[in-house]
This record gives structure tokens, C-alpha cells and sequence, in this order.
């Protein structure tokens, strides 16, 4: 079974930098694809990027294109998400979730089989 566990997020400046990272337990990452999510209060749960354990294949949202990097460490069975030029709107809460059965990277919420318990990014302006 797998476990997903978020943690480095925290408060930051407009223009700062945080990196969150997710890491497996139970077993690792083998044959899933990764993705971040975020939700806002009052908003829907919507899709950040995302990652290939095996082939490292990536997929970001315009959003975050140019401010987002996503990456993982085969080691230590963790997937980061270094966060760039942050502005107040990337406030939120920000998941970590794994989809076993993938095809591609989906940006579909419901195609993914795990998810980590958040963790919080606020960004002052």
C-alpha cells in the first residue's frame, strides 16, 4: 500500500521560493505517475504538475510554466516541487497524489489511486 507524505510548505514573500516535497512509504513510486494539486478556500482542487517515476516525463500547468519546476530523486523515493517567483494566487493548499494505472500525466483528479494529507503555502504580498 502506498502512503503519500507532503511537507515543506510554509509562508512566503511575493517573489520567494518554496520546495514541497512528497515522499512514498509502504512501497515506492514504481510504475506510478505523480502529480501536485492545490486547492483554495472556496475553490476547486485543480492540477499544478506532474511526473513519470520511470521516465521522468513532466507536465505543468500554464499557470505555473516558467515559475515551476517538478522533479523526483529514484533514492529517496520522493518527488519535489520546487516553487518559483510565487504570488499571492499560488496560496493554497498543495497535495501530492500517485496514479498506478497511468497512460499519461491526467490532469483528472479522479485517475489517481493515493493521496498525501496537503500541505499549506501562503504567499504574502
Amino acid at each position: 500500500q502506498l502512503q503519500l507524505v507532503e511537507s515543506g510548505g510554509g509562508l512566503a514573500l511575493a517573489g520567494g521560493s518554496l520546495r514541497l516535497s512528497c515522499a512514498a512509504s509502504g512501497r515506492t513510486f514504481s510504475g506510478t505517475a505523480i502529480s501536485w494539486f492545490r486547492q483554495a478556500p472556496g475553490k476547486e482542487r485543480e492540477f499544478v504538475s506532474g511526473i513519470t517515476w520511470s521516465e521522468g516525463n513532466t507536465r505543468y500547468a500554464d499557470f505555473v510554466k516558467g515559475r515551476f519546476t517538478v522533479s523526483r530523486d529514484h533514492a529517496k523515493n520522493t518527488v519535489f516541487l520546487q516553487m518559483n517567483s510565487l504570488n499571492p494566487e499560488d496560496t493554497a493548499v498543495y497535495y501530492c497524489a500517485a496514479d498506478s494505472r497511468y497512460f499519461d500525466i491526467s490532469a483528472e483528479r479522479g485517475k489517481y489511486d493515493y493521496w498525501g494529507q496537503g500541505t499549506q503555502v501562503t504567499v504574502s504580498s
